[in-house]
């Protein structure tokens, strides 16, 4: 099967000396290599990463009029997933890429779900980014602004421990050049990540994502006012301090719940334990800084690559996984929009 469709293709064959099997001399120069020639394969990876396996042995019928099931493309984009992972660390066009672009360097890290067949286990992934900078914010039009989009993008994710996964992301800053100094690293509240930055990214730049910052402020809000319009307003003017004075914004906008009797009385455990998640961030919380210079203060990107990449690929009813196959489809997925792609396939037909 070649990309252009299905071909008869008829060369002599000999039999090896040792097994006495049949074998085609000429396949290694005609680039073939089981039933799909390597350009074949790259579709039918790319139609297998975008789209449930079924649908993407229904879309490869349609558009190439193509008979492979679903099955095969299944196999291919584990096997060609893991084969892109054993060669990444040979690869060049992402760190000629990062080396080219200019802009911030940024390291975004989060964790999304898959259903594994012994159950739901965290995928984390890491993205990797240069990003140029955007015009200056303050704390009341942040939200209004447009950031530039990466000029260049790398992602890795794996189903493992914390500790195993920080030295993943240790060896692809080493490949793609980027130290840690001038780097920021951008992620929720979860510890794990904090502690992949100290370790490994020692002098980075650490930044709270200010929307879940904002969610913090929230429950506090939401438990002295309750919702409505008064919840609307306190969260704007509480939001604005968080962002133009980092940590004592947010306890001036706590302690000015407590100001009144009855709210401070609904606002109980929740204000102290808002103020204690914050105070294990005063120093992510530079958001007024950043704004100023144009950077980022939130780790969309790599939300972003798991809502696209894991929620809306991998979250199918009936879908299981195997924990050591979901890292590399997840990296395959990525890989497709960028020049590893090409590259990676280049290799596989020479």
């Amino acid at each position: 099967m070649t990309a252009v469709g299905a071909i008869d293709v008829a060369r002599s064959h000999g039999y090896c000396k040792g097994c006495h099997q049949p074998q085609f001399a000429a396949d290694g120069l005609l680039g073939i290599d089981g039933w799909l020639t390597p350009r074949a394969r790259g579709m039918a990876d790319r139609a297998g990463v975008h789209d449930p396996f079924r649908q993407a042995e229904s879309l490869l019928n349609d558009l190439a009029g193509w008979s492979i099931d679903a099955e095969t493309i299944r196999r291919y984009c584990h096997q060609d997933a893991a084969a892109a992972r054993k060669g990444r660390g040979q690869r060049q066009a992402s760190p000629e890429q990062f080396a080219r672009a200019g802009g911030d360097r940024e390291l975004h890290i989060d964790a999304g779900k898959v259903n594994t067949k012994g159950g739901w286990r965290d995928v984390k992934v890491a993205v990797f980014a240069r990003r140029e900078r955007g015009e200056p914010a303050t704390s009341e039009d942040y939200e209004q602004r447009g950031l530039p989009a990466p000029a260049a993008r790398s992602v890795i994710a794996e189903v493992e421990e914390a500790q195993a996964f920080g030295g993943r992301c240790a060896t692809e800053a080493g490949r793609l050049g980027l130290p840690a100094g001038g780097l920021s690293v951008l992620g929720d509240g979860a510890e794990w990540a904090w502690n992949i930055a100290d370790e490994h990214f020692a002098g980075a730049a650490q930044v709270l994502d200010v929307y879940h910052g904002c969610e913090q402020l929230a429950k506090a809000g939401r438990a002295a006012l309750g919702e409505g319009e008064g919840l609307k307003g306190w969260l704007g003017e509480a939001r604005a301090r968080m962002v133009g004075d980092g940590y004592w914004g947010v306890c001036e906008a706590i302690a000015g719940l407590g100001a009144d009797a009855e709210k401070a009385a609904r606002l109980g455990a929740a204000g102290g334990e808002v103020l204690n998640y914050f105070g294990g961030h005063r120093g992510r919380l530079g958001y007024a800084a950043r704004l100023r210079r144009g950077q980022a203060i939130g780790s969309g990107l790599v939300e972003g690559t798991i809502k696209q990449r894991v929620n809306l690929r991998m979250k199918r009813g009936g879908a299981r996984w195997l924990p050591g196959h979901a890292g590399p489809f997840v990296e395959l997925m990525a890989m497709a929009d960028t020049p590893e792609w090409t590259e990676f396939w280049a290799s596989i037909a020479a």
